[in-house]
């Protein structure tokens, strides 16, 4: 029985979890209990009051993540130059040296995180892992959960965020034109294809905008169209307090407690165009059940 991991140094949360043992068909009927979902901390234990960071705790942060970066970039951009004709090699190094900077970005927020389910995130099968979003915070825990071999997908405009940006499309990570439906099926048949030839996950927020205030939003189709297509699970990340953390249009952070639960995969083998619909629904109730009462839907008017 695996203890959840309660260190919570920087060193020790951003290291792997070993894949789940699979457990042989003739074993079956000898197997262990299900086992409690694995745990993973990052920052302090728990936020007891939540208060906004100051100014000079902020720039000491900023300033602090710039130095680590600064170091660390061109080290990273040598390695992906050198991999530039393979996609594949580039998205994993993206993965791998995306779970430290992501980590180190949430790290320095202050905020407590505590991700349940990590279990799920298995870099040995791959799936399709659908969050909410709610915050621009969500884009660097996307990133530093994300197992290596998954491939990220964001607004085409991400090209323009400063390093940022550039990294993203360097690293091999697919952008999307989300105004031109056209455009945006072409960069999904184009996703599915490279899923396919490489045996890839992929990390995609379904609501398509950021909710300003947190409540979940209706999921658009096409994170459900590319499971349809290539038959891989789905694995809902369900991200909690992060609209708090950091709030729509707000320069400074808040200190408070983030909560992650990774929901078991779900079976995409039997869907059709037909239950598309009903299963993008189900999967839209699933993340309600899960998120606490104030970022749920609103009942209809």
């Amino acid at each position: 029985m695996v203890s959840p991991a309660t260190d919570t140094s920087l060193a020790r949360v951003l290291t792997h979890d070993p894949p789940p043992e699979r457990v042989n068909a003739a074993d079956a009927s000898c197997a262990q209990p299900p086992q409690p979902p694995r745990e993973r901390h990052l920052g302090p234990a728990r936020v007891v009051e939540e208060r906004q960071l100051s100014a000079l705790s902020a720039a000491l942060r900023i300033t602090f993540a710039v130095c680590v970066y600064a170091v660390c970039a061109p080290i990273v951009l040598a390695a992906l130059l050198v991999c530039l004709p393979s996609r594949k090699a580039r998205i994993k190094i993206g993965n791998v040296t995306g779970q430290f900077t992501g980590g180190l970005a949430v790290w320095l927020t202050g905020s407590a995180y505590h991700v349940r389910g990590v279990e799920h995130l298995d870099r040995d099968r791959p799936a399709i892992y659908v969050a909410n979003h709610a915050s621009l915070l969500d884009i660097a825990l996307g990133i530093w959960l994300a197992p290596v071999g998954t491939v990220g997908v964001a607004k085409k405009e991400i090209i323009f965020y400063p390093f940022f940006g550039q990294y993203y499309w360097l690293s091999g990570h697919l952008r999307i034109d989300r105004k031109n439906a056209r455009q945006a099926l072409k960069s999904l048949q184009v996703l599915c294809a490279l899923v396919k030839r490489h045996a890839l996950s992929v990390f995609i927020w379904p609501e398509g905008h950021r909710a300003p205030d947190g409540r979940l939003r209706s999921f658009k189709r096409g994170a459900f169209r590319l499971a349809l297509e290539t038959k891989l699970p789905i694995v809902p990340v369900v991200i909690a307090g992060s609209h708090r953390a950091w709030p729509a249009k707000a320069v400074r952070l808040t200190r408070t407690n983030v909560a992650i639960t990774c929901l078991p995969a779900i079976d995409t083998t039997d869907w059709t165009s037909a239950t598309l619909g009903q299963h993008v629904k189900e999967i839209e109730a699933l993340f309600a059940a899960a998120l606490p009462p104030e970022q749920r839907p609103l009942p209809p008017a």
